[in-house]
């Protein structure tokens, strides 16, 4: 288990607090607040650590950035001089990571519903895979490709039935989801048959996903033992080789301080081991292996400062600290409950320093108008005052990317981190933005 300094990249230095060498309050000061902070040095890092555990470990192996996590056109060029594929899902990402240099041989296609633009502009862009999610779909590839006169590749992405003891709105693993081909023997005749008719689209192989923030390894393990016997049944009864499996994704990050979560290679090994042990049991060639990581990359690579804005006392109840951020920047703890650590990074000119105030078990409050807006519920801290800035850890997934307008309040500006300096990566929406798109 890993066990180093939560959160990575972060120190104080005096009356000072740092993450990857630049100085938070200054960074508030200059961009303003919310504002989302990324460390280039940590993203890079933890591509790094994947390459060593599992592409020099294992020949004939890819690593697929998802990008849906974080999605910005420094992000994919970033991932992409890492050596990694991308992984998108819907036209908009396709187009970003296109426009972003991306080699179209290099994406992957996901989703559940994929509309027939989306279709279209990924034939013509000739993207390396599609992942098949129902039977229409892989007629609406053929009619497509046809058109141009080339061959698709794409994968089933199937659904093992595993229960990955995750929140149930991040589960995609189950039996019971939107996701997915189911492994019944009669849906298993209906897509062969598809293929058969289809000349225009080539299967390469599988794709399962089992759900997000996984803390151990035991449900991708089920599930790999599912979808194995499933690859050597296509194989044996039906002559459709499986050339290329994809793992997907879902290893766990660090939100709390408490949190013990296993290393990259405490995933990786058990399944690379059991699809080896498949191949030389079946007497299968060993499919070419993938996986698609989106939070472990960019999780903890980001944080989020806010301002205090007030604090309101309800005696022998609670303690509300206000910021002016919150579910429009990070709507995860309402949507799906999710815990965060925080803490004070900045403090107001007028207000005492840290060291001589008392701790406070607070709850952080969003700005929106929304009950479920909370960001953190009960948290210690020294004594928060108006003016002070706080930090949210871990928010480099899912937050810049599900960000919203709610109230009309215009998103935050996000600055990437290297080599102890800044720079701004997205500008701050401004009220002329919200009205852009009106008539």
């Amino acid at each position: 288990m890993r066990d180093a300094a939560f959160p990575e990249k972060f120190y104080r230095e005096g009356q000072h607090s740092y993450f990857d060498g630049v100085e938070l309050e200054a960074l508030a000061n200059q961009y303003g607040t919310p504002l989302y902070v990324v460390s280039e040095t940590i993203v890079r890092a933890r591509c790094a650590k994947l390459r060593e555990a599992f592409i020099q470990r294992y020949p004939n192996t890819r690593v697929y950035y998802a990008s849906k996590a974080f999605q910005t056109l420094d992000m994919l060029r970033i991932v992409h001089e890492e050596g990694f594929g991308i992984d998108v899902v819907s036209g908009g990402e396709l187009f970003a990571a296109l426009r972003a240099g991306i080699q179209p041989a290099n994406i992957i296609f996901h989703g559940n519903a994929k509309t027939d633009e989306e279709l279209r502009a990924a034939v013509d862009a000739r993207v390396g895979r599609i992942a098949i999610d129902n039977l229409e779909e892989i007629f609406r590839i053929e009619r497509e490709a046809s058109r141009t006169g080339t061959r698709q590749a794409i994968l089933f992405r199937v659904t093992p039935g595993v229960d990955s003891h995750t929140h149930r709105f991040i589960s995609t693993g189950s039996l019971d989801s939107k996701f997915g081909i189911p492994l019944e023997q009669s849906e298993t005749e209906r897509y062969i048959d598809a293929l058969r008719a289809c000349p225009h689209v080539e299967f390469l192989g599988l794709h399962f996903h089992i759900g997000s923030q996984l803390m151990e390894n035991t449900s991708h393990l089920a599930a790999l033992n599912i979808v194995l016997d499933f690859a050597a049944r296509l194989s044996k009864k039906y002559g459709l080789a499986v050339r290329e499996l994809n793992m997907g994704g879902g290893f766990g990050i660090r939100y709390l301080p408490t949190d013990r979560v296993p290393s990259i290679s405490e995933f990786i090994d058990p399944m690379m081991a059991k699809v080896s042990e498949w191949s030389a049991r079946e007497n299968l060639p060993m499919p070419h292996c993938a996986i698609e990581p989106g939070r472990w990359i960019a999780g903890e690579a980001g944080i989020t400062l806010y301002k205090v804005i007030a604090t309101k006392v309800i005696p022998g109840i609670r303690t509300y600290v206000a910021v002016d951020g919150g579910l429009g920047d990070n709507i995860r703890p309402a949507l799906y409950e999710a815990c965060y650590h925080a803490e004070i990074v900045g403090t107001s000119p007028d207000a005492p320093a840290l060291a001589v105030r008392a701790p406070q078990t607070v709850t952080i409050a969003g700005r929106y108008c929304e009950s479920g807006d909370i960001l953190v519920r009960d948290v210690t801290l020294p004594e928060p005052n108006p003016g002070d800035i706080l930090a949210l850890f871990s928010t480099g997934a899912y937050c810049f990317a599900m960000s919203s307008n709610y109230n009309r309040v215009p998103r935050p500006a996000l600055v990437l981190l290297r080599d102890r300096s800044a720079r701004l990566s997205v500008r701050r929406e401004t009220y002329d933005d919200l009205l852009l798109r009106e008539i």
